[in-house]
């Protein structure tokens, strides 16, 4: 069936881009209009194959945001479900494209879809958008074609990305409240001594005695933050932008991450995360029945830190020269005792997978437990130190009065 390009505006006014697959502009037009949308123009895509639509859709993913991992997951288990309810693979792709709303991620499921009518299995089309569907996402889907298990695949890849963007917002909930208090804090800290603080201290300079050292000092640095603020707030951000350009550098990319597994605190949240994404993406691949090491190099490219990477990489080259995998893993030095003897039991026993998958699930728990025990530290502290300041600063404004009290 052809396809379309069209430019329509939407029910509130705005304009939209998208694509359709139709028998003429005719069928566009009342497809735009049973959607309540008017038509600007429809472009039909030449060509008896679908290149152009890929590279329509690869375009528009070039300038819009990539599908979000929500909407991912989502296309995933809705395709699991209708292949697993038996419809043919291009049906159920044009069933999920119906149901989805947004024109960018519509277009890619068709041209998904005009891949898989010109003979391309489902994985090859999904690889022509490394943007959307990682080589994680690929190999997966390749081994659950050569299985002939794809919905089952597909569920459990479903699962894994609702997990990891389950883990992601736990995350960013609890940064966001001592995010927020610390914005918070500063700020009324830098208002106080830009802007209160002078108004007060101006009240001393009538008198003809010397001021007390903190009061000198509140004086300094009031002056300080008022005069040179912007000054100051660019070199805070100076080495934020000079570390986002160095680790531009592979090598000093690969330093910087090394830097941050020995920190203390943070490289141990560093390493779990890692552990917890490697384990149970190597779980999940090892399940779907894609060869251990393909699923080794596959886990080392969705880790962050460079240095495990580079450690799972020389892991993978031991399994290839015949050791076994708890082996290998011990040798790097960056995994923990506990997560090596569950996987040589998992070796020894052939569920390797499932011992996998536990190891990640262990290693969730330990950092939300260091997130919660983090978080409960943070606020005393936070606390304490706030009060230190407003200590400073009454004490500062308080003793020049104490002073001019006495000599009366």
């Amino acid at each position: 069936m052809p396809v379309f390009n069209y430019i329509a505006l939407s029910p509130e006014g705005k304009k939209t881009k998208g694509i359709l697959e139709a028998d003429n502009e005719r069928h566009v037009r009342k497809q735009l209009r049973d959607n309540h949308m008017v038509s600007l123009s429809i472009e039909q895509s030449h060509g008896k194959n679908s290149h152009l639509v890929s590279a329509k859709a690869n375009k528009t993913f070039l300038f819009q945001k990539n599908i979000s991992t929500k909407d991912l997951a989502l296309f995933t288990r809705q395709l699991a479900t209708l292949i697993q309810a038996g419809l043919p693979l291009d049906e159920a792709l044009t069933a999920v494209s119906e149901q989805t709303q947004k024109a960018s991620s519509k277009s890619i499921i068709l041209a998904v879809r005009n891949g898989v009518l010109e003979g391309k299995t489902l994985s090859e089309s999904f690889a022509l958008y490394p943007r959307v569907f990682d080589t994680l996402f690929c190999s997966m889907v390749a081994s659950g074609e050569s299985s002939g298990d794809l919905g089952e695949v597909l569920i459990r890849l479903a699962e894994y990305i609702e997990k990891r963007q389950q883990l992601k917002q736990r995350a960013l909930i609890a940064l966001l409240y001592p995010g927020i208090l610390s914005v918070v804090a500063i700020a009324i800290v830098a208002a106080l001594l830009a802007f209160v603080v002078p108004k007060i201290i101006s009240q001393f300079n009538t008198l003809n005695q010397n001021l007390p050292l903190a009061t000198q000092w509140l004086i300094f640095i009031s002056d300080t933050i008022k005069n040179d603020g912007l000054y100051i707030l660019l070199t805070i951000l100076l080495p934020i932008i000079l570390i986002k350009m160095a680790i531009r550098n592979e090598i000093l990319k690969y330093k910087i991450h090394h830097f941050l597994l020995y920190l203390p605190g943070l490289g141990k949240v560093v390493l779990g995360l890692n552990i917890a994404r490697f384990t149970r993406t190597l779980s999940i691949l090892l399940s779907s029945g894609v060869p251990l090491l393909e699923a080794l190099h596959i886990s080392a490219r969705v880790l962050n830190n460079l240095c495990l990477q580079a450690a799972i990489k020389n892991a993978a080259e031991q399994v290839h020269e015949g050791h076994s995998l708890n082996r290998a893993l011990a040798d790097t030095a960056y995994f923990p005792p506990i997560m090596i003897y569950m996987i040589a039991n998992g070796e020894k026993s052939g569920e390797l997978s499932q011992m996998l998958e536990r190891v990640a699930d262990n290693q969730d728990k330990e950092f939300e437990m260091l997130m919660a025990m983090a978080l409960g530290l943070f606020e005393p502290i936070l606390i304490l130190v706030m009060g230190a300041i407003v200590l400073f600063i009454v004490s500062a404004v308080l003793l020049p009065i104490f002073e001019l009290n006495t000599l009366i």
